[in-house]
């Protein structure tokens, strides 16, 4: 896949899925929930699986933080699955995400770059 194939802020190599499980969630505070994360910049897609509870996002993780979208979960009325392993991915998550974001301002270094040659001749 390309840039081309994502939608706009979205670029492939800052993209990640996540999978969050849900409570206390039903139909309409879901949709309210997929609604208002899909219309988030730096959202790729975004689903429900209601036989897991299940919230599953593609996000460039550059633009968008795993913090805002549970905010709009909490939001809704809704809240992350307190069990062991989602808590496990949600940190796990957070960590790859501060990752992808400080390596996209690191500025490349490399001490085999020409020194900088003055070309104006001296008389």
């Amino acid at each position: 896949m390309s840039d081309l194939d994502h939608r706009v802020g979205v670029t492939e190599a800052n993209l990640v899925l996540r999978h969050l499980k849900l409570s206390n969630t039903d139909e309409a505070k879901v949709s309210a929930i997929v609604r208002d994360i899909d219309a988030t910049f730096g959202v790729d897609a975004v689903s429900f699986e209601q036989a897991k509870q299940t919230l599953h996002i593609g996000y460039d993780a550059t633009h968008c933080e795993l913090d805002g979208l549970e905010n709009i979960i909490k939001i809704n009325g809704a809240d992350i699955s307190h069990d062991w392993w989602t808590n496990l991915k949600e940190g796990y998550y957070q960590f790859v995400d501060e990752n992808i974001r400080d390596n996209a301002k690191h500025k490349p270094w490399s001490c085999h770059a020409s020194p900088h040659v003055n070309h104006s001749k001296h008389k």
